[in-house]
């Protein structure tokens, strides 16, 4: 059986590989991501929305881009229309889509017929197309990696690039050229009066320091963090062949990350074991129901108190690892000796500072979508190293 050591060697080793794969992806992508978002910016001028849909783990893609929009992280920028379509999305496209819309789809490395199908029609009908992988769109890539989580990692950091650079494009448009609190993300914008091919080529230039950003930060966490990874799994693997299972929540992008891993354990690429697994995130009614009852601090707290068996492991999603809710379902496991696994930001706030966590996995960032984008990293090689370990 592979030990700790070799599991943490592998770990770093997996965290790398997405730099390799990230370096050439965005090198190639930067001006079309650009020329994209100017495109996008100038919808939603016109009124138009964002409609999203995967199948399978990538409706958590189409949770993600939506929550990004609709609810951004940076304080003061506007909320602009989206909709996660991916439970019935042909119907909705029928019922929904105008001419000034954006449409993206997000499907495996390989594609998928039924997502391209329904792209093409909503091509054919006016709306701007984004496919997540495919060669037809108005915006088309192939996938950087056959890998389906690597896929998703590079498509998590494009998109989320397409939302920031929107917010610029939208206020370079709207306010004259003011760019209000996105200066802090792009400098060279300002007063004064650019071209447009000018301001392409500067957020160009941005993405792939983005890009940059989320390779040093995965080469941050393999020195920092490989032998917690490593210790995660060993006692994953533990509690789940003891009958336990995994309980994950997250908030906002977070808890679309709690589903994504949830997804990626219970329905895993073809040919992998199940590893039992639920998302306290997935359950929008009893949420609903205890925030307008309770309180919203007790979302996953409740939960957590109904679903938590003696052999399972919490596993918390938190970009700032502050959150009240997150913090006293951490707590709750505490009460009942459950081991947590925790992917955190910043420098782990208060699930790291009140000793929260059994395995806590810090992204060094202040900045919620490079935080995000290498938790994602993180949470499938954990993923990658269950199935290693299960099979060795």
């Amino acid at each position: 059986m592979i030990n700790k050591t070799e599991l943490s060697q592998l770990a770093a080793q997996c965290l790398l590989e997405r730099n390799r794969v990230s370096q050439l992806f965005f090198q190639n992508e930067a001006l079309r991501l650009a020329q994209a978002s100017q495109k996008m910016a100038e919808r939603f001028l016109s009124g138009g929305k964002l409609l999203a849909f995967g199948q399978g783990p990538y409706i958590t893609d189409a949770q993600h881009v939506s929550v990004e929009f609709v609810h951004p992280v940076i304080v003061g920028k506007r909320a602009l229309p989206a909709l996660d379509i991916s439970m019935a999305f042909r119907p909705w496209l029928e019922a929904l889509l105008t001419p000034e819309d954006i449409v993206m789809g997000f499907g495996p490395p390989e594609g998928e017929p039924e997502i391209h199908n329904a792209l093409a029609s909503a091509r054919s009908r006016g709306a701007l197309t984004f496919w997540l992988p495919g060669s037809e769109g108005d915006y088309a890539v192939a996938s950087p990696s056959t890998h389906p989580f690597i896929h998703q990692e590079m498509m998590e950091t494009l998109y989320h690039t397409l939302w920031e650079t929107v917010h610029v494009f939208f206020e370079h448009h709207q306010l004259g050229h003011e760019v209000g609190e996105a200066g802090f993300l792009y400098p060279f914008l300002g007063q004064a009066k650019q071209n447009t091919a000018s301001v392409v080529e500067q957020v160009a230039a941005s993405i792939l320091v983005k890009a940059q950003d989320d390779e040093q930060l995965r080469n941050q966490v393999a020195l920092q963090h490989a032998e917690t990874i490593a210790g995660a799994v060993l006692a994953i693997r533990e509690r789940v062949s003891q009958g336990g299972k995994l309980i994950a929540f997250g908030n906002g992008g977070s808890a679309t990350d709690a589903n994504d891993f949830v997804l990626d354990c219970v329905a895993p690429p073809f040919g992998w074991t199940r590893v039992p697994a639920v998302s306290l995130s997935f359950e929008p009614a009893n949420i609903s129901a205890i925030a307008n009852d309770i309180g919203t601090e007790a979302v996953f707290l409740r939960q957590l108190i109904a679903q938590a068996q003696p052999q399972d492991v919490v596993v918390a999603i938190s970009t700032s690892g502050g959150s009240a809710n997150v913090v006293v379902a951490l707590e709750e496991a505490r009460k009942q000796c459950l081991p947590t696994v925790a992917f955190l930001g910043y420098d782990g706030g208060l699930a790291v500072q009140r000793g929260l966590c059994d395995f806590p996995v810090v992204v060094p960032s202040a900045y919620i979508p490079r935080i995000q984008e290498v938790q994602a990293s993180v949470y499938h090689v954990l993923r990658e190293l269950l199935e290693i370990y299960v099979q060795d």
